[in-house]
């Protein structure tokens, strides 16, 4: 159905039918990879235990670290003590 005027081809050449629909199945994919990778890095924050979370310092364990660095001295560190328990 396509027509020569001269040396130039009137119409799209072979193979162009298929562009388009190539092109939108590509385009859906990039979408969906863009929104599946997006929600996924929120997604692995709900999946965690509370067992498999670091525990927390208590203020005490915190106290004595500090002490044993030399941040605090022995004075500073028998009030901060005489505070928390």
């Amino acid at each position: 159905m396509y027509m020569y005027y001269g040396s130039r081809f009137a119409g799209p050449g072979p193979g162009f039918g298929l562009f388009w629909p190539i092109a939108f199945v590509l385009f859906i994919i990039l979408i969906v990879w863009i929104i599946s990778t997006h929600m996924g890095t929120n997604s692995h924050n709900d999946d965690v235990n509370d067992s498999e979370l670091p525990e927390q310092e208590s203020a005490l364990e915190i106290l004595k670290k500090r002490y044993a660095r030399g941040e605090i001295t022995k004075r500073q560190y028998l009030e901060m003590k005489k505070d928390i328990s």
